[in-house]
């Protein structure tokens, strides 16, 4: 397996000297102080993952984020860890397409787990082709998903849709970043359609279960509870 390779994004210089040290046990790492350098480090594609400030001096970490996923197409996993603690903040972030949103202080044993939890949903660590989120057991490779035991029988897009709840648990995912996910934004399809799929997800997985794990959050998006499952 290829070694690790993260991108920090942090202007204060002595944590990012901290986060270089104790990410550096799993990962190789690169730091930048400065948005618009980080921005085009980021450009090289060559990161598995990158943790990104948002207050940071030329391009804010807002923008580099749009720009990465709007502009680039870059789907490397972004954590962002900031001061910025309001739940407007956070649901921006997600919003422009962050995988997670770590705020300042914060312990470094969370950090290592939140980074280890991204790498290992985007494949980056393990070659394991089998997912278990509480009685949710899916084979990636045959594409079958078992739950209480008992199989959940899904379509091609329903199966992608539980997958990437399942993948991001507890986290807040937008119409937008469902639709761009599993039909891309220049497809021709009404964005509509994701109302359509969740709906048909929810149905299977409460007549399979009796379980009602996905929220809604209205004008925000969805979000895959955990606490639900138990």
């Amino acid at each position: 397996m290829k070694e690790l390779h993260i991108l920090i994004i942090e202007d204060d210089e002595s944590l990012a000297k901290s986060l270089q040290l104790f990410l550096g046990e799993i990962a190789q790492t690169t730091v930048s102080h400065d948005g618009f350098e980080g921005q085009m480090l980021g450009e090289e594609g060559i990161y598995d993952l990158v943790v990104l400030d948002l207050m940071l001096p030329q391009v804010n970490g807002y923008d580099i984020l749009k720009h990465w996923r709007n502009e680039s197409h870059l789907s490397m996993p972004v954590l962002i860890l900031t001061a910025k603690d309001t739940l407007d903040d956070k649901v921006h972030g997600f919003e422009l397409g962050a995988d997670d949103y770590l705020t300042k202080p914060f312990h470094r044993e969370e950090l290592l787990m939140r980074v280890k939890a991204l790498l290992k949903r985007s494949g980056h660590m393990g070659n394991d082709n089998q997912m278990v989120v509480g009685p949710f057991t899916v084979d990636l490779s045959n594409r079958t998903v078992i739950v209480s035991e008992k199989p959940l029988e899904l379509n091609g897009k329903e199966f992608d849709l539980l997958v990437y709840f399942l993948q991001n648990p507890d986290t807040i995912i937008t119409k937008e970043q469902i639709f761009d996910r599993l039909w891309g934004f220049e497809s021709e399809t009404a964005i509509s359609v994701v109302e359509v799929y969740m709906s048909n997800l929810r149905k299977k997985i409460k007549t399979a279960t009796d379980l009602k794990p996905i929220r809604t959050l209205r004008n925000v998006g969805y979000m895959f509870e955990t606490e639900e499952l138990a």
